[in-house]
């Protein structure tokens, strides 16, 4: 039996049911009505605002799309930072400095080391007694630009190496065996390791004698009888190639020196020639050290034989040098540098001084 409405016949074929048939083609599903942008309000909340019917609702599927964006983004830049920890490419290295080549030549004397009393005597009968005292004798000459430095660039490579002399050469605490960080302080970070091998493990090879970074004496047996150090020498400079410069220092030193607890004994001189060569990049010249490529000391009075890789040891007055030539050289072995040893010149030493 048909329902309140149908035909007697019921429905015919292929026409529209009525009811809900009659709009089935405009009947959306749950998902799509939850899409929906706008939601219609409820009566209670008609109530309340009369002025609007409907609410704008959150856009779900466009914040999802964000995150998804956001992960994406951070996963490729996380693979990035991480490629380029993995890369197989690396930036140039700079030059490495070159490793110090040095040499300390003892000077013996032919007879009895001189002595005296009296300091100023045996400076006054010396070739010393014209030199300056201290880091006066160290003269900076007039600094002049070069093609690829400046005047001011060229005065620090100057200063730099005239500090590394007063520093190595005349302070009395360097000089008696004491630390060496003032000079330490003053050598190209790269050559640090050699610097501190040189002291911890001196050696006769070239390469790692402490007497070769400085002036340093036995303090078990030598004492500084004057602290007023005489000096003499010249200072050079010249651009090596854009990007270097190069100083070159000569000087000659003379100490005043007598027995280590021994204040009443007689007082000798004892002669150093130091000459050294600096070279200096754009680092060195602005953080105020120098790469040390050559260091060639000639020392005297020395016994021919003396270990001279940590400690100089000098002949002091009324000394004299043992018959014979320096320490035995194998040909045969590796590693070590060839003995040399010269004689201290007649006239390089003061004559007995008059008591």
């Amino acid at each position: 039996m048909g329902g309140p409405g149908d035909p007697p016949a019921g429905t015919p074929e292929g026409a529209p049911s009525g009811g809900e048939d009659e709009y089935r083609s405009v009947v959306f599903d749950e998902s799509f009505v939850r899409a929906a942008r706008l939601q219609e309000l409820s009566a209670r909340e008609r109530m309340d605002d009369h002025t609007r019917a409907v609410r704008r609702r959150p856009h779900r599927a466009l914040s999802r799309q964000l995150v998804i964006l956001a992960v994406l983004i951070a996963v490729a830049f996380g693979t990035a930072i991480y490629m380029g920890f993995r890369t197989p490419y690396r930036p140039p290295v700079a030059d490495r400095p070159d490793p110090l080549r040095m040499t300390v030549i003892p000077l013996a004397p032919t007879g009895r080391v001189a002595g005296s009393k009296s300091v100023a005597d045996l400076y006054a009968h010396s070739r010393a007694d014209e030199f300056r005292v201290g880091a006066e004798g160290i003269n900076i000459p007039a600094a002049r630009r070069t093609s690829h430095f400046s005047e001011s660039q060229v005065m620090a490579a100057l200063i730099t190496a005239k500090d590394y002399l007063v520093e190595s050469s005349l302070d009395p605490d360097v000089l008696t065996g004491g630390s060496a960080r003032s000079v330490r302080i003053l050598v190209d970070p790269e050559q640090l390791g050699q610097f501190d091998q040189s002291f911890l493990h001196p050696s006769a090879d070239g390469r790692h004698a402490a007497t070769g970074w400085l002036v340093r004496f036995d303090p078990a047996r030598t004492a500084l009888a004057d602290q007023h150090v005489r000096a003499d020498g010249t200072l050079r400079v010249v651009e090596a190639d854009k990007n270097t410069l190069e100083v070159t220092s000569d000087h000659t030193f003379v100490y005043a020196l007598r027995p280590t607890g021994k204040d009443r004994a007689e007082a000798s001189l004892f002669t150093v020639r130091r000459e050294l060569h600096f070279r200096f990049d754009r680092d060195d010249l602005r953080m105020h050290r120098a790469e040390v490529l050559v260091s060639a000391t000639q020392a005297g009075p020395l016994a021919c034989a003396a270990d001279t890789a940590n400690h100089l040891r000098p002949l002091l007055a009324g000394q004299k040098a043992r018959a014979g030539g320096p320490a035995g050289t194998d040909p045969y072995a590796t590693g070590e540098a060839t003995a040399l040893c010269g004689s201290l010149a007649t006239s390089a030493r003061p004559p007995a001084v008059p008591r």
